[in-house]
């Protein structure tokens, strides 16, 4: 059997699967967990050319696109343009940043293999397309979840910095858009990318049940989602303390306008006393 390859790209941070879908005829309700397969006639208008039988786009509600046996860049940049009409966020320049390529091989041995390139397995079942998709999807994701929260921390450590140096100036739009920022990174990892979701042929099947969890593993997307649940808990154990250090500075700053008003009324009536002021 010839290898089938794979070409994963992270592309945004969600895409609306129902309006490709209904653009494209397909009379169904798609859910975040569902990911839109698109193959044949529903490509063929879309690349503008005949697709063969065993490729096939895979499109994820969190913002990342399989394409299965496709080496045409072509025809990839003109899948992704057409997407793009629909999330126009989407940089098509941009689509090799979060990124990733892998390819699935028979083999006689009876034990699966996996590599960083490619897993072999004793025999093609037709799940293995669809999982081995679902897991780069959620990979590809994932490293750009974890670059954005590299990005918070960059921010967060430049808050330090200005704390040490007894500076800390922050409002509350800088506060609130920072606390926004870690409680977006944390939705998109834990609803969207749903990590610890196991796709329903995963239940049915034990032999796409262990084949799932054992690329699961071997990606370790479980390791880094404990890894960035872990950060995003510092992060919001950081931001309740700037919180509470900003609100006690504008308490103080408060308390001393206070404190001054009060001198300036006692001044002014020792001044009407003594007959300085009228």
């Amino acid at each position: 059997m010839t290898a089938i390859t794979f070409k994963a790209y992270a592309v945004t941070n969600e895409i609306d699967l129902n309006k490709i879908a209904i653009h494209r005829g397909i009379p169904k309700k798609y859910t975040w967990e569902q990911p839109l397969i698109l193959r044949g006639e529903s490509l063929q208008p879309i690349l503008r050319k005949k697709a063969g039988e065993s490729q096939q786009v895979l499109v994820f509600s969190f913002g990342s696109i399989v394409f299965v046996n496709y080496t045409d860049m072509d025809e990839i940049v003109r899948f992704l343009a057409y997407v793009k009409t629909f999330e126009p966020d989407i940089d098509i320049h941009q689509r090799d940043v979060y990124s990733d390529d892998y390819s699935l091989h028979t083999g006689d041995s009876d034990q699966m293999e996996l590599t960083d390139e490619y897993v072999v397995v004793p025999a093609f079942e037709t799940f293995h397309p669809e999982l081995i998709a679902t897991v780069l999807a959620k990979s590809v994701a994932l490293e750009k979840i974890e670059e954005q929260l590299g990005k918070i921390h960059d921010k967060l450590e430049n808050m330090i910095d200005r704390l040490e140096k007894g500076r800390l100036r922050i409002g509350n739009k800088e506060l609130a858009r920072t606390t926004a920022n870690i409680i977006r990174h944390e939705y998109n990892t834990l609803s969207y990318i749903m990590i610890l979701d196991k796709p329903d042929i995963t239940w049915a099947s034990s032999h796409a049940g262990e084949f799932y969890d054992g690329m699961l593993e071997f990606f370790e997307l479980n390791d880094r989602y404990k890894i960035m649940k872990s950060k995003t808990d510092v992060l919001y154990h950081l931001m309740e303390g700037f919180s509470t250090i900003s609100h006690s500075i504008r308490g103080l700053f408060v308390e001393w306008i206070v404190v001054i008003l009060i001198v300036i009324e006692v001044v002014l009536s020792v001044l009407q006393i003594v007959g300085v002021l009228p």
